[in-house]
């Protein structure tokens, strides 16, 4: 499934892109970066120069989805996954080409490998699909793609709870300043581009700190596939576990991370930096800290969506 995030199509009614346009120029005007979008200080150093290519025989080059592209280490095996769930979408998103690039929002190529594969979802044409944006993104195409409208709203930093209940009845959303409103001035319906646009807008006034704010906190021993470690605030970061397995002899756990950054970029699952062999797969019991490419989290920073 794919759309564009910018630009006026045959099909597409202007005024979601005014709605775009108007909420970028509103946060501009009230002094927001994204309107708390997050300011990303890696810790961690990304000058990482190994090729996508150095990786171990865990990848395979052809497959076409995150499941079928990255195997479990020897001895470990993916657990069942209920159908239909967060879950067992993460577990089989589609991916790029083995060996493509992460793209930023302007064409540009990231300096940076820091990933093993690229998720094959647009990533729109302005720079605002950054860090929370990518798991925002993730989990409403996964609502969106099973029809789920009614579970589809995330709260912008000022607490405002944008539901696209509310977008697909024609209702648009109005920033002044810090307050939002609904205003009945767009198209009714549930087509893929005025989703897109919801999304943009979304993007545009939300963040790490009011996903931090509407997610509930989860043992790590509880994790799951869709689960976030998330520092929110500026700056602040997030990483979505897209995969999980397990080794039935010791029980031990591993899992697989994704991410977007700044400037806003393609989705892509990340390489462990801890592993030199080019494993991508993190070990739950990490310690105190889970250190990734690009940020490093503690053990108590993370999240899941509340059903």
């Amino acid at each position: 499934m794919s759309g564009t995030a910018s630009g006026v199509s045959d099909t597409e009614d202007a005024s979601d892109t005014d709605a775009v346009s108007e909420a970028i120029a509103a946060a501009d005007e009230a002094g927001l970066d994204k309107a708390g979008r997050d300011k990303a200080d890696p810790d961690v150093d990304t000058d990482d120069e190994r090729p996508v290519d150095d990786l171990i025989s865990l990848i395979n080059v052809d497959g076409t989805t995150a499941a079928e592209r990255i195997s479990p280490p020897s001895g470990f095996e993916r657990p069942p996954l209920d159908e239909g769930s967060f879950g067992e979408y993460l577990r089989n998103l589609a991916l790029k080409p083995h060996g493509s690039r992460v793209k930023y929002y302007d064409g540009a190529t990231k300096p940076w490998d820091v990933h093993v594969a690229v998720v094959d979802m647009d990533v729109g044409k302005r720079d605002l699909q950054q860090c929370a944006d990518a798991v925002i993104r993730l989990r409403a195409e996964y609502l969106y793609e099973n029809g789920k409208y009614d579970e589809i709203h995330f709260n912008f930093t000022n607490g405002f709870n944008a539901k696209y209940s509310k977008w697909i009845q024609g209702y648009r959303i109005s920033v002044t300043g810090n307050k939002a409103v609904w205003v009945e001035k767009g198209s009714k319906g549930t087509d893929y581009e005025s989703f897109r646009k919801y999304l943009d807008v979304v993007f545009t006034y939300a963040g790490t700190l009011s996903l931090s704010q509407e997610m509930k906190k989860i043992d790590l021993e509880e994790m799951q596939p869709g689960d976030v470690f998330l520092k929110g605030g500026s700056p602040g970061h997030c990483v979505i576990i897209i995969d999980m397995a397990e080794n039935p002899q010791t029980g031990e756990k591993v899992f697989l991370t994704a991410q977007s950054y700044m400037p806003a970029q393609d989705i892509h699952i990340l390489k462990n930096p801890a592993n030199e062999d080019g494993n991508p797969w993190y070990p739950v019991q990490f310690g105190d800290e889970l250190v990734t490419p690009e940020w490093t989290f503690s053990k108590d920073q993370l999240y899941r969506f509340a059903e």
